[in-house]
């Protein structure tokens, strides 16, 4: 497949920020039905489960993927898409993004979140080319927050501020990070009470990175805050902004992490594997596979008067290895 020229670009970028406040209009829509109550609450019908009771899936998710979807094929009928809802009525678990112009949505993320009315739900939308995430799009309309990059373009909140919103200057990752620092994370879907299982790695590796310093036989990290959405989505675009330090995570598909990528990659941010390699001192540090289920991301840093800002956020990916436990999801084809 050829490069896609700038200009070209731009035009996807125009169209994909359009959708996405199309789209993420249609969310806000369908809540206030919710607000209002009464009889038009039955437009929207009761959330069903997919995989377990916190794996849900709405009316209103499976409308505003029709609708993205066939705003695309119109648009762009000769590129490929991926969305959560259709993938997850398949049988596959294959990793279906290639080399091809790709758009990968998650028409709402949050549903749990959506359900309940807690703010924190949002569209998702990436264009993706030779699978690499070029351009991100989140919208979490009941909260009017709008995040947007495009490659080359910068990443923007409500399409006039910069990302990260603290610039001058940005300021470095913490000389004692994680402490010092706001960390984000999620529960997941796993439930499983098994021991040694993803739920119980996770909750250790929540635990030593809130622990004091010193405690948790040295691996306690004394983060700030520790921060949990409910959206991975959400968590990528806050550390993008740079309200987040550090978000960690496995068990997200592509569509809950690909315009997330692309924002805080634009942005400045780093993004890795959740998990620590062999020695996690001296191991390189790998841009993160899209497909892989295990991320670890870094806000945007500047520089100090002793390193520059990548150096300070690989030193940071070095510290969050070395107190979190290794998370097992795996999937075919990534």
């Amino acid at each position: 497949m050829a490069d896609i020229s700038r200009e070209d670009l731009d035009e996807i970028y125009a169209f994909a920020v359009e959708l996405g406040k199309q789209a993420g209009k249609m969310l806000m829509d369908a809540a206030q039905l919710r607000i209002n109550g009464g009889d038009e609450t039955q437009k929207e019908k009761e959330h069903v489960q997919k995989e377990n009771a916190v794996d849900l899936v709405t009316e209103t998710d499976e409308n505003v993927e029709a609708f993205i979807k066939t705003q695309i094929a119109n648009k762009y009928p000769l590129h490929k898409f991926i969305g959560e809802e259709s993938y997850s009525k398949g049988s596959s678990r294959d990793y279906l993004i290639d080399s091809a112009p790709t758009w990968c949505v998650d028409p709402l993320d949050g549903t749990v979140n959506y359900i309940h009315l807690f703010p924190m739900f949002c569209v998702s939308i990436a264009f993706i080319h030779k699978n690499k995430p070029l351009i991100g799009i989140i919208y979490a309309p009941f909260t009017n927050q709008f995040f947007s990059s495009c490659t080359g373009r910068g990443a923007f909140f409500n399409q006039t501020q910069r990302l990260p919103l603290v610039r001058n200057p940005v300021p470095p990752m913490s000389v004692n990070a994680p402490s010092g620092c706001i960390f984000s994370c999620e529960w997941g879907k796993d439930r499983r009470d098994t021991p040694d299982g993803n739920m119980h790695r996770k909750i250790e590796s929540f635990v030593n990175m809130a622990t004091e310093l010193g405690g948790r036989e040295g691996r306690g990290g004394m983060v700030h805050g520790v921060r949990s959405l409910g959206s991975a989505t959400l968590d990528l675009a806050y550390v993008a902004m740079g309200a987040f330090d550090i978000w960690w995570e496995g068990g997200c598909w592509e569509w809950d992490v690909a315009a997330g990528i692309a924002i805080l990659q634009e942005a400045g941010g780093l993004v890795t594997t959740a998990n620590p390699p062999d020695n996690y001192a001296t191991d390189p540090i790998e841009e993160v596979r899209l497909g892989s289920r295990l991320y670890l991301a870094i806000r945007p840093a500047g520089p100090s008067s002793t390193e520059t800002g990548r150096e300070s956020q690989e030193r940071t990916v070095r510290e969050v290895w070395r107190r979190v436990r290794n998370l097992d999801y795996s999937r075919p084809g990534a």
